[in-house]
């Protein structure tokens, strides 16, 4: 049971990890311009497009950690549905407490901005939890088939 739990904290803590790393190093090494469609907020589909990749990236690397961890059992599937509670609550959040201003980009951005300021589809908010928690069972199913 012990296990199980170190498995699930494990397994989010490194994700969360992985994502922000991965994100931050992206828009690092693929700039505003990149990243934002011209003179916007919204997300380019370059961006979107590797988003998912990131994610389905790093949820897998957490699911097979968590079933390291856990040694077996139901872990990974616990943190695939706290991957999918969490990541649709804060999608709730993001879509009703950030409406899109529709604010004119200009020049550079500095990351911070781009994260707070950026404004992706809502369907791409609700679609990142669910590939997440996808992502997190095919890594809990690598590690039970070696």
């Amino acid at each position: 049971m012990l296990r199980s739990v170190l498995g699930v904290i494990g397994g989010l803590v490194l994700l969360v990890i992985l994502q922000v790393a991965s994100f931050m190093t992206m828009y690092g090494l693929m700039g505003t311009d990149w990243s934002f469609k011209p003179r916007s907020f919204q997300p380019s589909t370059r961006w979107t497009a590797m988003q998912f990749v990131i994610i389905i990236v790093t949820s897998i690397i957490a699911g097979l950690i968590c079933a390291a961890i856990a040694k077996g059992g139901k872990a990974p599937l616990a943190l695939a549905a706290v991957v999918l509670v969490v990541g649709l609550g804060a999608a709730v959040l993001k879509t009703s407490l950030r409406p899109d201003t529709h604010e004119v980009r200009i020049g550079s951005v500095s990351q911070q901005d781009a994260r707070d300021k950026a404004r992706p589809l809502m369907w791409v908010v609700f679609l990142g939890p669910v590939i997440g928690a996808v992502g997190v069972a095919i890594g809990g199913k690598l590690k039970r088939a070696s």
